[in-house]
């Protein structure tokens, strides 16, 4: 009896070291994380969240946890940043360390990480140091890209002219014109906005970008394994990236039958030269799945963020008439009514361009940006973030930001104007995100918001069917994206 006491006792002493050390390896792995809410078990803290609404949820939970704080998405654990500051001090100070791309399953299971968006490590500065040079000897940044979004944008005043006044919804003809300055580049060519291939593709794009957004898909962002099972809306976001990525295919085999390695037409050229001067290493990056995936995030990026950026901005200038009608005055001032406004356009207009900005800021189009990762063990304002933890900087209280912005729940251009009416630049301003991960086609999407905006602007007038103060300019859906209420209006020949 005796001998049988003291095993248990030796036993129990044994499980009680056991519990000990795996508990102080878990609190090594954990780090010293920002306070957040106490999570449950699979739930994590979902049930303090509003689906609808997430951005408004975390807003709340950064009132009483601080600027910084831990949140558990399921069974992810998530560092929320909120405020100018934090994000500030994230992105662009501790650049490096920020610079890891979080999780997004929803993306991820169709892209299996061999793309540009969700790439981690070298695979990831390889792809994007590629895209970004071919991207610029493809034109963006220079004259030969403006003649391409110029040309775009009077095909889109003639289709514009055509409704002769006519209440029309803008949404899938701003996409077909905006697809089409990245099909040029990606593709080599433009489509007719009557093609049924690129009616289809468009519309594939829109939908998946509404879904990815909604309560479906920030669900199986959650809980991908079971959402992986269960039946619902969101399993068409990868019936439409299947069709998205067989459409792309099909253009990777039409060039490489007409391929010729000593004059590369476009993105994918370049791509097919890449993948035959390293076909024999058993290390590339460059292959077929890599060059599917990267132009995909090409194709959906370069049409959907910029036209729900256009249709935000159109919503809101029929919101606010006087603000219209400034852009109006200055368009005929500086460009006139007559000649093709130009990128040299924009430092001459001050007041357009603080309103594209505005639109940007007060639209939000990527509210909560896209997740990033610590890339290794990082100190952050007194904390120790594990390498690997996920990141969420909530660029929309970037955006909100009382400290940055005047007045930020109200659309004001005053907010990117100085007192003397020139142009302010704003480091608050970060539509773009910042630091390593900023969207690599910035320069391009900030050149196509000011011609298509100034051109359309130069020709018409946006009137509403409703009077300005019963438009409802707040999100259909808001979560990765937050997507406009559809709407129809007048495009009034001035």
């Amino acid at each position: 009896m005796e001998l049988t006491t003291a095993m248990l006792l030796w036993l129990l002493l044994g499980l009680s070291c056991l519990v000990v050390c795996l508990h102080r390896k878990g609190q090594q792995k954990r780090g010293c994380l920002p306070p957040g809410p106490r999570p449950l078990p699979l739930l994590g803290n979902l049930l303090q969240l509003d689906t609808k609404d997430m951005v408004k949820s975390l807003l709340k939970l950064s009132e009483r946890y601080g600027p910084v704080y831990t949140l558990h998405l399921g069974s992810r654990r998530v560092v929320v940043l909120c405020g100018y500051q934090a994000v500030k001090e994230a992105l662009v100070d501790q650049a490096e360390e920020f610079s890891g791309r979080g999780d997004l399953p929803v993306v991820f299971r169709f892209t299996q990480g061999n793309d540009i968006v969700l790439s981690n490590g070298e695979k990831w500065k390889v792809l994007r140091r590629f895209a970004l040079q071919t991207l610029r000897n493809f034109g963006m940044g220079k004259r030969s890209l403006e003649q391409r979004i110029q040309q775009e944008a009077r095909c889109l005043v003639q289709e514009l002219a055509q409704m002769q006044a006519a209440p029309f919804d803008p949404t899938f003809l701003i996409s077909r014109a905006v697809s089409n300055v990245i099909c040029s580049i990606v593709f080599g060519d433009r489509f007719e906005y009557q093609d049924g291939s690129f009616l289809t593709l468009v519309s594939l794009i829109n939908q998946n970008f509404q879904l990815l957004s909604s309560l479906w898909g920030q669900m199986y962002n959650i809980f991908p394994g079971p959402m992986s099972c269960v039946p619902g809306p969101h399993n068409r976001i990868f019936e439409n990236f299947e069709q998205l990525r067989l459409f792309v295919l099909e253009r990777v085999k039409m060039h490489q039958e007409s391929f010729d390695p000593s004059c590369p037409r476009d993105f994918i050229d370049c791509f097919l030269l890449k993948m035959e001067q390293e076909n024999q290493d058993p290390l590339s990056y460059f292959h077929t799945e890599t060059l599917v995936m990267t132009t995909h995030n090409l194709f959906f990026a370069g049409t959907e963020t910029v036209s729900t950026t256009l249709r935000y901005g159109f919503v809101l200038l029929m919101k606010y008439p006087e603000i219209q009608a400034r852009v109006h005055a200055e368009i005929d001032q500086v460009i006139g009514r007559h000649r093709s406004p130009s990128a040299e356009d924009r430092s001459r207009m001050p007041y357009t361009d603080a309103v594209i900005h505005e639109v940007q800021r007060f639209g939000d189009v990527i509210p909560m940006g896209v997740p990033h990762a610590v890339t290794q063990d990082t100190h952050f304002r007194g904390f120790l973030i594990p390498e690997g933890t996920n990141v969420l900087p909530l660029l929309s209280s970037v955006h909100n930001d009382p400290t940055q912005f005047k007045d930020p729940a109200t659309f004001d251009p005053a907010h990117f104007l100085d007192p003397s009416g020139g142009f302010r630049k704003c480091d608050a301003f970060m539509a773009f995100s910042t630091g390593k991960r900023i969207c690599l086609g910035e320069g391009l999407a900030r050149m196509e918001l000011f011609l298509f905006f100034t051109s359309l602007l130069q020709r018409f007038a946006f009137t509403p069917l409703v009077r300005p103060e019963d438009i409802d300019i707040s999100p259909l859906v808001s979560g990765l994206g937050n997507v406009p209420r559809p709407y129809e209006f007048r495009a009034v020949p001035r």
